[in-house]
């Protein structure tokens, strides 16, 4: 895009990737993307479960709602959509959501400028398709996103996360706190069990409750479980299985309310997650554990971090069940490993 095509951006379309993690990890281009055009009306177009990424971010102005599962079901539903953001009047389309699905909705809704990778078949819908290389394809999705933002002619940035909470958000997490007895000099430690994209990704419910335990103990620490609504039973099961007090939160928050509490806590241990990249963005120390995922493309981007994992021939697979049906990445990874990260980072 030339200086002068830029200039002439009043009104900009940044369509946002569908999962929490990988909402995340697009701030800094989202950032980025502001300071490419400071003077523009930037709106995010998101699906309802990502957008508490954005709800306080201070590079967009608009969050429109795409309710996928409402009035912006099925392909009457995707017309719908094209017709609402036609009303727009949008200058420009930036597609960080990769899916053709994206291409053919902001095509749809007349928007002179298309920029997004020329994945998914899409190239003859976007107007400034950026090739996406196998070497951008090997980089943190942090920078990956950034790539895209390059290639389209426009400038970069650094690819510190960055995530905002709002007050309500806070203080809400404050009376959830409080309501448990936790006060404000008490030492916090969550664990997150979940993950989404099939049980390959989870360390084992059991193990999870021995290092609750062994925390507990040592660190002399509350210990807060996270997940959501489809999360209950696990969060259940651990609570069960675990000797010490635990405040299971499991379903019982929303993503806002989440980010607050995670912020809250002195250590947070997690699968590779939506949730782990939350804690990366809020500079929680994190111990994140990975087996069938790539912890090179999508490891937290934090200072405050550590990765346990044991690599095996097979890791990472990047499949949703462990094709051998044993996850022998995960089975070595032990309590007392996960533990190690966690007292060494405190």
């Amino acid at each position: 895009m030339t200086p002068e095509a830029k200039k002439k951006i009043k009104r900009l379309l940044i369509r946002s990737t569908n999962w929490i993690g990988d909402a995340v990890m697009t701030t800094p281009a989202v950032r980025a993307i502001r300071h490419n055009f400071p003077g523009a009306h930037i709106s995010l177009l998101a699906k309802p479960w990502v957008a508490p990424v954005f709800a306080h971010s201070p590079h967009v102005d608009q969050i429109i709602i795409y309710e996928a599962n409402g009035r912006h079901r099925g392909i009457r539903g995707t017309v719908r959509l094209a017709r609402d953001l036609r009303a727009y009047r949008f200058d420009a389309a930036i597609l960080l959501q990769n899916a053709v699905e994206a291409a053919l909705i902001a095509f749809m809704a007349g928007i002179p400028h298309r920029i997004g990778f020329d994945t998914d078949a899409r190239r003859l819908l976007l107007t400034h398709p950026v090739r996406c290389t196998r070497a951008i394809k090997s980089i943190h999705q942090t920078g990956y996103y950034l790539k895209m933002i390059e290639g389209a002619g426009l400038v970069g940035g650094g690819q510190h996360l960055e995530l905002s909470i709002g007050i309500e958000d806070r203080q809400r997490a404050e009376r959830t706190l409080s309501a448990h007895g936790i006060t404000p000099d008490r030492r916090v430690v969550g664990l997150n069990p979940s993950a989404t994209f099939g049980p390959a990704k989870q360390w084992f419910p059991e193990r999870y409750a021995a290092l609750g335990d062994r925390l507990s103990n040592n660190l002399d620490a509350t210990i807060l479980l996270f997940g959501g609504p489809s999360d209950r039973k696990l969060g259940q099961d651990i609570v069960r299985m675990m000797a010490a007090p635990i405040i299971d939160l499991s379903g019982r928050t929303s993503l806002g309310e989440a980010m607050a509490l995670i912020d809250r806590c002195n250590a947070f241990v997690t699968n590779d997650s939506g949730l782990m990249h939350v804690a990366a963005a809020l500079n929680t120390p994190l111990v994140a554990i990975f087996g069938s995922t790539n912890s090179t493309t999508t490891s937290p981007y934090s200072e405050t971090s550590r990765i346990v994992r044991v690599p095996i021939e097979c890791s990472p697979c990047m499949q949703p069940v462990c094709p051998l049906g044993h996850m022998n990445c995960m089975k070595q990874v032990t309590v007392q490993m996960v533990s190690d990260a966690v007292e060494d980072l405190l």
